[in-house]
């Protein structure tokens, strides 16, 4: 039934599982503050010790062997590393934070020493604070920064990992985000702006997936994560493909980011006409 390659997983994301969200060094996301501001989440609950990954990474590696798991995709808190979110400054010098870059080489190599291969998610919603604060996806410079970001982790990693995804739901991170205000950073804007995310958040994928296979210590599978309404043609004809992808970017979630056409077709069809 499943293909000789098929790898079964598991999946994490930084925020919702780390805790430790201001040991070592590690500097403030938009979740740390979204979720520490009484009202944003039922019960008043946040990630600041979620399920203490950060501490028991090592047990939880070894519960996944046990279990026959795979392969573990986990994401990396771009503030654990760069607690400001800026990877190299006005002289081009890259400064991280050693503690936060140790934590995932653990991470990683505790993986292989179980036969578990590591996935890396580049950014899951956690946008560093001092970016969110200086536009945050709205400003179109944070894709250039998204970039550098994404050129140290895989420089870094590549030798160990070669599967390294950018960003996970750029539809979740815009529509939910900056849309309806329900995601950090809670903003509520107008289809513009929310357009606006959407046209930078494609423009860093580029950015890194360019970035990061040049540098990259040996060949790397990388895309983003994609998730939305979607509707297959019945035919390979053009007038299916055409019903298919308008039926796929209806409205039925009253949110009009929550498809997979918005996204997919900007970084897969660029310069491609689609309509």
């Amino acid at each position: 039934m499943f293909d000789k390659n098929f790898l079964w997983g598991t999946a994490s994301s930084s925020y919702q599982i780390e805790g430790a969200f201001t040991e070592d060094g590690k500097g403030v996301s938009i979740w740390d503050t979204f979720s520490n501001k009484p009202g944003n989440i039922a019960h008043n609950e946040n990630g600041n010790e979620a399920c203490d990954h950060y501490h028991r990474y090592r047990e939880d590696i070894v519960l996944m062997k046990s279990l026959g798991i795979q392969a573990y995709r986990f994401s990396i808190s771009w503030t654990r590393i760069f607690p400001d979110g800026i990877v190299k400054d006005s002289d081009g010098n890259v400064h991280f934070n050693k503690a936060g870059l140790d934590f995932y080489d653990n991470i990683v190599n505790c993986c292989l020493e179980n036969g578990i291969e590591p996935f890396i998610t580049l950014y899951h919603w956690d946008l560093p604070q001092a970016l969110e604060d200086n536009g945050g996806w709205l400003n179109r410079q944070t894709a250039y920064i998204f970039a550098d970001y994404a050129e140290f982790i895989c420089e870094h990693f590549s030798d160990r990992v070669v599967n390294i995804a950018t960003i996970n739901e750029p539809q979740i991170i815009s529509g939910l985000g900056y849309m309806n205000g329900l995601h950090a950073p809670g903003k509520k804007l107008d289809c513009i702006s929310v357009l606006s995310v959407i046209h930078h958040l494609a423009l860093a994928h580029g950015l890194a997936v360019t970035r990061m296979r040049a540098v990259a210590k040996q060949p790397i599978k990388t895309g983003f994560s994609s998730t939305g309404d979607l509707c297959f043609p019945a035919s390979e004809c053009d007038e299916d493909i055409d019903a298919a992808r308008a039926e796929s970017f209806k409205i039925v979630t009253g949110n009009m980011t929550f498809n997979h056409t918005i996204f997919c077709d900007m970084t897969c069809l660029a310069g491609t006409p689609i309509l």
